[in-house]
């Protein structure tokens, strides 16, 4: 009986779950980075992965697809925006925003799972963006800052330049959550961990 127990926590579904939302999120980043403003954190499709990564896996999930797509990245993959990859990576001033990354899809699939069985739009914007820009922002802005020597003022006021994109994506996120939900419950989080739980 207790040999069973784990493979019911993590069966290979989530696997595969898991290996799709990492791989997700590195084929956003094959359009590219955008540098606006002069800013040295570049504006890229990514942190829409995370979010709907976060709104359909649910929390620990999504935040093991962030942490397989970061590790690959250390091994020196190029899965980021641009091609990049490497530990050089980890020493740029888009480091915070790509660690956030991982507690922001967390506390979006955190906030989805608190919504059961049936999440709503509202509930998946508010998740996409507390999650996929406030978290995110949390952690990259005073990242930015030490990293560059910019005053940390001066950092959040570059970084309003991504507030209209990753407010949209937010949204978007949302819409293509809902959707994916309606037509495939097993998307909804708690629905789906509630289905692993009953075997």
């Amino acid at each position: 009986m207790t040999n069973e127990s784990p493979r019911r926590r993590f069966p290979t579904g989530d696997l595969a779950r898991i290996s799709v939302f990492a791989a997700l999120i590195a084929v956003l980043g094959l359009p590219g980075a955008l540098n606006v403003f002069g800013n040295a954190v570049p504006i890229t499709l990514q942190t829409f992965g995370v979010m709907l990564a976060g709104a359909i896996l649910g929390s620990w999930r999504a935040a093991l697809a962030v942490a397989v797509l970061i590790l690959l990245v250390a091994a020196g993959l190029p899965l980021l925006a641009g091609g990049r990859g490497g530990l050089g990576v980890f020493t740029g001033p888009s480091v915070g925003f790509l660690l956030g990354w991982l507690p922001g899809a967390a506390l979006t699939g955190w906030i989805v799972e608190r919504g059961g069985s049936n999440p709503g739009i509202v509930r998946l914007v508010v998740a996409c963006l507390a999650g996929g820009v406030g978290v995110i922002y949390l952690f990259g802005i005073p990242v930015q800052a030490a990293v560059t020597g910019l005053p940390l003022a001066q950092a959040a006021l570059l970084s309003l330049a991504f507030v209209p994109g990753d407010v949209a994506k937010a949204v978007l996120a949302a819409v293509v959550a809902r959707g994916t939900q309606r037509a495939y419950p097993d998307a909804v989080p708690a629905v789906h961990s509630e289905r692993v739980k009953a075997g």
